[in-house]
């Protein structure tokens, strides 16, 4: 009596789990590579309850960070402005605009604006913004030229690799403490002689400092 089904088929189970293994690969090593800060978080821009262009505050009026994210040189976080700190200046200026009505009302009822979070880390990443900011990392390093923003986007990937690169070679971005504010300050408007200066002043810092940029697993995931 002849066999049932072909003598082919009874490779077929073996076949089925070596393209399942494949597959499961593929795309375990596909969501690895794309599905990071680099590809998914990169360029993302919500809107917000009330447009605020850091344009217009930083660049144009030259209001320093920290007046309004007064924290970031002694807090692990950088904390978003209460709108009484918006009403310093717009009880005067703008004071009836209608654009501004969420942050008069917020500040008379005592409800927070909700602000959507552009920047987000991984709850598993422990990232204080206190010690690099008190050791010569500006803010343009993480979040971009944030002072020509119109509206506020991801800038940087902030994945693994990204914080590694600065761990790696903290000189190559660190720049004096009276200069982390100021997001469009270069070492010289010479690109040759700012990156000879970058290196040299940098590593500078870095043995001044004691800067200790550890890579063990520890330092961030704790």
């Amino acid at each position: 009596m002849s066999d049932i089904f072909p003598k082919w088929t009874n490779k077929l189970p073996l076949q089925i789990i070596v393209g399942a293994a494949v597959l499961g690969a593929g795309v375990a090593t596909g969501i690895w590579y794309y599905f990071t800060p680099k590809y998914t978080r990169v360029g993302y821009q919500p809107v917000q309850p009330v447009a605020f262009a850091h344009s217009i505050h930083v660049d144009q009026l030259g209001i320093d960070c920290r007046y309004c994210h007064s924290a970031i040189e002694r807090s692990w976080y950088s904390n978003v402005p209460s709108s009484s700190t918006c009403m310093n200046c717009h009880s005067q200026v703008l004071k009836d605009d209608p654009k501004l009505a969420l942050v008069r009302e917020s500040a008379e009822t005592g409800k927070p604006i909700p602000w959507v979070q552009v920047h987000h880390l991984p709850d598993y990443v422990y990232f204080n913004h206190s010690v690099h900011v008190n050791r010569g990392v500006s803010c343009v390093e993480c979040h971009g030229q944030i002072n020509k923003m119109t509206e506020v986007y991801h800038a940087k990937p902030l994945s693994m690799s990204f914080c590694l690169e600065c761990h790696r070679d903290p000189a190559s971005r660190l720049r004096p403490a009276d200069k982390i504010t100021d997001l469009n300050w270069k070492w010289s408007d010479d690109p040759k002689e700012a990156a000879e200066k970058q290196r040299t002043e940098g590593k500078r810092l870095v043995e001044s400092w004691n800067v200790n940029s550890s890579q063990t697993c520890s330092t961030c995931h704790r």
